[in-house]
Protein backbone atom coordinates (compact mmCIF):
# COMPACT_ATOMS: atom_id res chain seq x y z
CA UNK A 1 0.00 0.00 0.00
CA UNK A 2 2.84 2.41 0.82
CA UNK A 3 4.41 1.77 -2.56
CA UNK A 4 1.14 2.56 -4.34
CA UNK A 5 0.58 5.72 -2.24
CA UNK A 6 4.12 6.97 -2.83
CA UNK A 7 3.73 6.24 -6.53
CA UNK A 8 0.53 8.27 -6.68
CA UNK A 9 2.17 11.18 -4.86
CA UNK A 10 5.09 11.08 -7.27
CA UNK A 11 2.74 11.18 -10.29
CA UNK A 12 0.77 14.10 -8.79
CA UNK A 13 3.95 16.04 -8.06
CA UNK A 14 5.32 15.37 -11.53
CA UNK A 15 2.04 16.51 -13.07
CA UNK A 16 2.15 19.75 -11.07
CA UNK A 17 5.71 20.45 -12.19
CA UNK A 18 4.77 19.85 -15.84
CA UNK A 19 1.78 22.20 -15.52
CA UNK A 20 3.98 24.91 -14.02
CA UNK A 21 6.51 24.52 -16.82
CA UNK A 22 3.77 24.76 -19.46
CA UNK A 23 2.29 27.80 -17.69
CA UNK A 24 5.66 29.54 -17.62
CA UNK A 25 6.23 28.80 -21.28
CA UNK A 26 2.89 30.40 -22.12
CA UNK A 27 4.25 33.73 -20.90
CA UNK A 28 7.80 33.30 -22.09
CA UNK A 29 7.70 31.56 -25.46
CA UNK A 30 8.21 33.37 -28.73
CA UNK A 31 4.48 33.92 -29.30
CA UNK A 32 3.83 35.44 -25.86
CA UNK A 33 0.38 33.96 -25.23
CA UNK A 34 -1.15 35.99 -22.38
CA UNK A 35 -4.12 33.70 -21.79
CA UNK A 36 -6.64 36.58 -21.83
CA UNK A 37 -5.90 37.32 -18.19
CA UNK A 38 -4.19 40.16 -16.42
CA UNK A 39 -1.18 41.05 -18.56
CA UNK A 40 2.29 40.30 -17.37
CA UNK A 41 3.65 43.67 -16.24
CA UNK A 42 6.68 45.04 -18.04
CA UNK A 43 8.93 47.97 -17.20
CA UNK A 44 9.79 48.61 -20.83
CA UNK A 45 8.04 50.47 -23.67
CA UNK A 46 9.11 50.07 -27.26
CA UNK A 47 8.01 50.68 -30.83
CA UNK A 48 7.12 47.51 -32.71
CA UNK A 49 6.48 47.23 -36.46
CA UNK A 50 2.92 46.19 -37.27
CA UNK A 51 1.69 45.32 -40.76
CA UNK A 52 -1.62 47.16 -40.28
CA UNK A 53 -0.72 50.18 -38.17
CA UNK A 54 2.97 50.78 -38.77
CA UNK A 55 5.08 51.30 -35.65
CA UNK A 56 2.96 50.84 -32.54
CA UNK A 57 3.80 51.16 -28.86
CA UNK A 58 4.07 47.95 -26.86
CA UNK A 59 5.51 46.90 -23.56
CA UNK A 60 8.79 45.02 -23.47
CA UNK A 61 7.11 41.67 -24.08
CA UNK A 62 5.34 42.95 -27.18
CA UNK A 63 1.88 43.51 -25.76
CA UNK A 64 0.11 46.44 -27.46
CA UNK A 65 -0.66 49.65 -25.57
CA UNK A 66 -3.74 51.79 -26.25
CA UNK A 67 -5.17 55.31 -25.97
CA UNK A 68 -8.79 55.96 -24.89
CA UNK A 69 -10.39 58.95 -26.65
CA UNK A 70 -12.76 59.54 -23.73
CA UNK A 71 -9.65 60.46 -21.69
CA UNK A 72 -9.98 63.93 -23.20
CA UNK A 73 -8.75 65.77 -20.12
CA UNK A 74 -6.01 65.08 -17.61
CA UNK A 75 -7.55 62.06 -15.88
CA UNK A 76 -8.50 58.50 -16.79
CA UNK A 77 -12.17 57.82 -17.50
CA UNK A 78 -11.79 54.04 -17.62
CA UNK A 79 -12.96 52.96 -14.17
CA UNK A 80 -14.80 50.10 -12.51
CA UNK A 81 -15.67 47.28 -14.90
CA UNK A 82 -13.82 49.03 -17.72
CA UNK A 83 -10.53 48.13 -16.05
CA UNK A 84 -11.28 44.41 -16.26
CA UNK A 85 -11.23 44.75 -20.03
CA UNK A 86 -8.64 47.52 -20.27
CA UNK A 87 -6.00 47.10 -17.53
CA UNK A 88 -3.74 50.08 -16.93
CA UNK A 89 -0.06 50.18 -17.78
CA UNK A 90 2.23 51.58 -15.12
CA UNK A 91 5.96 51.76 -14.71
CA UNK A 92 7.61 54.32 -12.45
CA UNK A 93 10.70 54.51 -14.65
CA UNK A 94 10.08 52.70 -17.93
CA UNK A 95 12.99 51.63 -20.07
CA UNK A 96 12.36 53.22 -23.46
CA UNK A 97 13.15 51.85 -26.88
CA UNK A 98 14.53 53.72 -29.88
CA UNK A 99 12.29 56.54 -31.10
CA UNK A 100 10.70 57.30 -27.72
CA UNK A 101 11.54 60.32 -25.54
CA UNK A 102 11.41 60.32 -21.75
CA UNK A 103 9.95 63.85 -21.73
CA UNK A 104 6.76 62.52 -23.37
CA UNK A 105 6.02 60.18 -20.46
CA UNK A 106 4.51 61.02 -17.09
CA UNK A 107 2.52 59.45 -14.27
CA UNK A 108 -0.99 60.27 -13.06
CA UNK A 109 -2.77 59.20 -9.91
CA UNK A 110 -6.11 57.70 -10.83
CA UNK A 111 -9.37 58.31 -8.95
CA UNK A 112 -8.98 54.84 -7.41
CA UNK A 113 -5.56 55.80 -6.06
CA UNK A 114 -3.60 53.64 -8.50
CA UNK A 115 -0.80 55.00 -10.65
CA UNK A 116 -0.85 55.02 -14.45
CA UNK A 117 1.74 55.90 -17.09
CA UNK A 118 0.79 58.48 -19.72
CA UNK A 119 2.27 59.30 -23.12
CA UNK A 120 1.85 62.87 -24.37
CA UNK A 121 -0.94 63.12 -21.81
CA UNK A 122 -2.76 59.95 -22.91
CA UNK A 123 -3.12 57.28 -20.19
CA UNK A 124 -1.84 53.90 -21.43
CA UNK A 125 -3.81 50.67 -21.29
CA UNK A 126 -3.66 47.02 -22.31
CA UNK A 127 -6.57 45.18 -23.94
CA UNK A 128 -7.65 41.88 -22.40
CA UNK A 129 -8.69 40.64 -25.84
CA UNK A 130 -5.09 40.65 -27.06
CA UNK A 131 -3.59 37.19 -26.63
CA UNK A 132 -0.32 37.20 -28.54
CA UNK A 133 2.50 39.70 -28.88
CA UNK A 134 1.60 42.23 -31.56
CA UNK A 135 -2.17 41.64 -31.35
CA UNK A 136 -4.16 44.84 -31.97
CA UNK A 137 -7.69 43.58 -31.37
CA UNK A 138 -8.55 46.64 -29.27
CA UNK A 139 -8.45 49.08 -32.20
CA UNK A 140 -11.02 50.56 -32.87
CA UNK A 141 -13.33 49.12 -30.19
CA UNK A 142 -16.34 51.45 -29.80
CA UNK A 143 -14.47 53.92 -32.04
CA UNK A 144 -12.85 55.19 -28.85
CA UNK A 145 -9.88 52.84 -28.37
CA UNK A 146 -6.82 53.22 -30.58
CA UNK A 147 -3.36 51.68 -30.68
CA UNK A 148 -0.82 53.94 -29.02
CA UNK A 149 1.60 55.45 -31.53
CA UNK A 150 4.40 57.99 -31.35
CA UNK A 151 3.70 59.52 -34.76
CA UNK A 152 0.05 60.55 -34.70
CA UNK A 153 -0.40 63.89 -36.48
CA UNK A 154 -3.90 64.13 -35.02
CA UNK A 155 -5.88 62.14 -32.48
CA UNK A 156 -9.51 61.96 -31.38
CA UNK A 157 -11.22 63.02 -28.17
CA UNK A 158 -14.77 62.40 -26.97
CA UNK A 159 -16.24 64.82 -24.44
CA UNK A 160 -18.90 67.38 -23.65
CA UNK A 161 -17.87 70.65 -25.31
CA UNK A 162 -17.76 73.66 -22.97
CA UNK A 163 -17.37 77.13 -24.43
CA UNK A 164 -15.53 80.20 -23.20
CA UNK A 165 -18.83 81.32 -21.67
CA UNK A 166 -18.92 78.19 -19.49
CA UNK A 167 -21.98 76.77 -21.26
CA UNK A 168 -22.29 73.38 -22.93
CA UNK A 169 -22.27 73.00 -26.71
CA UNK A 170 -22.65 70.35 -29.38
CA UNK A 171 -20.27 69.78 -32.28
CA UNK A 172 -22.67 71.83 -34.43
CA UNK A 173 -21.67 74.88 -32.39
CA UNK A 174 -25.05 75.36 -30.72
CA UNK A 175 -25.92 75.12 -27.04
CA UNK A 176 -26.72 71.58 -25.98
CA UNK A 177 -25.73 68.56 -23.93
CA UNK A 178 -23.97 65.83 -25.87
CA UNK A 179 -20.72 63.89 -25.92
CA UNK A 180 -19.01 65.02 -29.11
CA UNK A 181 -16.15 63.37 -30.93
CA UNK A 182 -13.60 65.82 -32.31
CA UNK A 183 -10.08 66.14 -33.65
CA UNK A 184 -7.19 67.08 -31.39
CA UNK A 185 -3.45 67.16 -31.92
CA UNK A 186 -1.18 64.37 -30.72
CA UNK A 187 -1.20 65.81 -27.19
CA UNK A 188 -4.96 66.20 -26.94
CA UNK A 189 -5.27 69.92 -27.70
CA UNK A 190 -8.52 70.79 -29.46
CA UNK A 191 -8.42 71.65 -33.16
CA UNK A 192 -10.94 74.01 -34.77
CA UNK A 193 -12.06 75.06 -38.22
CA UNK A 194 -12.90 78.65 -39.23
CA UNK A 195 -16.27 78.55 -41.01
CA UNK A 196 -15.47 81.34 -43.54
CA UNK A 197 -12.32 79.57 -44.81
CA UNK A 198 -12.20 78.40 -48.42
CA UNK A 199 -11.04 74.97 -49.58
CA UNK A 200 -7.50 74.46 -48.26
CA UNK A 201 -7.20 78.23 -47.92
CA UNK A 202 -6.65 80.01 -44.62
CA UNK A 203 -8.62 83.29 -44.73
CA UNK A 204 -8.08 84.19 -41.07
CA UNK A 205 -4.35 84.48 -40.44
CA UNK A 206 -2.76 87.84 -41.29
CA UNK A 207 0.43 88.02 -43.33
CA UNK A 208 2.38 89.32 -40.31
CA UNK A 209 0.87 86.62 -38.06
CA UNK A 210 -0.27 89.31 -35.62
CA UNK A 211 -3.48 87.39 -34.89
CA UNK A 212 -1.81 84.01 -34.60
CA UNK A 213 -1.89 84.32 -30.81
CA UNK A 214 -5.68 84.33 -30.78
CA UNK A 215 -6.08 81.50 -33.27
CA UNK A 216 -2.78 79.81 -34.05
CA UNK A 217 -2.30 77.50 -37.00
CA UNK A 218 -1.53 73.83 -36.41
CA UNK A 219 1.83 73.94 -38.11
CA UNK A 220 2.30 70.23 -38.78
CA UNK A 221 4.76 69.85 -41.65
CA UNK A 222 3.94 66.28 -42.68
CA UNK A 223 0.83 64.16 -42.29
CA UNK A 224 1.96 60.99 -40.55
CA UNK A 225 -0.38 58.60 -38.73
CA UNK A 226 -4.06 59.28 -38.05
CA UNK A 227 -6.56 57.24 -35.97
CA UNK A 228 -7.85 54.17 -37.78
CA UNK A 229 -11.41 55.49 -38.15
CA UNK A 230 -10.12 58.44 -40.20
CA UNK A 231 -8.66 58.52 -43.71
CA UNK A 232 -5.17 59.89 -44.11
CA UNK A 233 -6.21 61.13 -47.57
CA UNK A 234 -8.63 63.58 -45.89
CA UNK A 235 -5.63 65.51 -44.55
CA UNK A 236 -3.28 67.84 -46.39
CA UNK A 237 -0.54 70.38 -45.69
CA UNK A 238 -1.16 73.91 -46.98
CA UNK A 239 1.07 76.97 -47.16
CA UNK A 240 0.17 80.04 -45.11
CA UNK A 241 2.56 82.91 -45.84
CA UNK A 242 5.51 80.54 -45.82
CA UNK A 243 4.31 78.43 -42.90
CA UNK A 244 2.82 74.94 -42.97
CA UNK A 245 -0.71 74.25 -41.72
CA UNK A 246 -2.58 70.96 -41.64
CA UNK A 247 -6.10 70.81 -43.06
CA UNK A 248 -8.88 68.25 -42.74
CA UNK A 249 -11.31 67.75 -45.61
CA UNK A 250 -10.17 71.07 -47.02
CA UNK A 251 -10.57 72.94 -43.72
CA UNK A 252 -7.43 74.50 -42.20
CA UNK A 253 -7.03 73.57 -38.53
CA UNK A 254 -6.33 76.00 -35.67
CA UNK A 255 -5.76 76.12 -31.91
CA UNK A 256 -7.62 78.60 -29.70
CA UNK A 257 -5.27 80.73 -27.62
CA UNK A 258 -7.57 80.80 -24.60
CA UNK A 259 -7.57 77.01 -24.45
CA UNK A 260 -4.07 77.63 -23.07
CA UNK A 261 -2.71 74.44 -24.65
CA UNK A 262 -4.65 72.44 -22.07
CA UNK A 263 -6.08 69.00 -22.77
CA UNK A 264 -9.87 68.93 -22.69
CA UNK A 265 -10.40 72.67 -23.15
CA UNK A 266 -12.89 73.50 -25.92
CA UNK A 267 -13.50 77.18 -25.18
CA UNK A 268 -13.30 78.24 -28.82
CA UNK A 269 -16.71 76.77 -29.69
CA UNK A 270 -18.49 79.84 -28.28
CA UNK A 271 -16.07 82.48 -29.57
CA UNK A 272 -16.60 85.29 -30.45
CA UNK A 273 -20.41 84.99 -30.38
CA UNK A 274 -22.06 82.11 -28.50
CA UNK A 275 -24.19 80.01 -30.83
CA UNK A 276 -22.88 81.61 -34.02
CA UNK A 277 -20.73 78.55 -34.79
CA UNK A 278 -17.98 80.62 -36.40
CA UNK A 279 -15.32 78.36 -34.92
CA UNK A 280 -16.24 74.68 -34.72
CA UNK A 281 -14.61 71.38 -33.89
CA UNK A 282 -14.12 68.86 -36.69
CA UNK A 283 -14.92 65.15 -36.86
CA UNK A 284 -15.99 62.38 -39.21
CA UNK A 285 -19.21 64.29 -39.92
CA UNK A 286 -17.38 67.39 -41.15
CA UNK A 287 -18.39 68.14 -44.73
CA UNK A 288 -15.62 68.25 -47.33
CA UNK A 289 -14.86 71.81 -48.42
CA UNK A 290 -14.35 71.98 -52.18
Amino acid sequence: MKTIRIGRLFVAAATLVIMLIIGCKKYNNSTNNYDNGTPAMSNSIQLMANTKFGNIMTDGSGRTLYFFSIDAGTTSNCTGGCLAVWPVFYSANPTLGTGLNASDFATITRSDGAMQTTYKGWPLYYYSGDIYAGDTNGDPVDNTWFVAKADYSVMISDAQLVGLDGKQYTSAGVAGTAISQYLVDDRGHTLYMFTPDKANTNTFTKADFSNNITWSIDSVKTVQSVPSILLKSDFAIINVFGHSQISFRGRPLYFFGQDAATRGNTKGVSFPTPGAAIWKVTNSSTVVLN
